[in-house]
């Protein structure tokens, strides 16, 4: 088994980690206890935006590349969630908490 050559283009990613992000946050307004599935719901969105639309000529490349959104995708949601939820947190005593 030979791995695949990934060609990937800096706009693929740069579309479809935000657009993983606003699904997410579209899915969490109608379905708010889905909180424990974010991850795999975003690998499986990373898979499908992968697979059909980024690199529709190779299944190994779509799934490669797919999840590497998906993980991206959460990585950026988890670090916005937490740089916020630590910014709204200081108080006026304790400024380098």
């Amino acid at each position: 088994m030979e791995f695949p050559f990934i060609l990937t283009n800096f706009w693929d990613a740069l579309i479809a980690i935000p657009a993983i992000i606003i699904m997410i946050e579209i899915l969490k307004i109608f379905f708010p206890y889905i909180s424990a599935w974010i991850p795999t719901i975003a690998c499986l969105l990373g898979l499908i935006i992968s697979v059909l639309i980024a690199h529709p000529h190779s299944l190994w490349t779509g799934i490669v590349m797919g999840i590497v959104y998906g993980v991206a995708a959460v990585g950026s949601y988890s670090s916005f969630v937490y740089v916020i939820y630590n910014y709204r947190d200081k108080k006026p005593h304790n400024p380098y908490k």
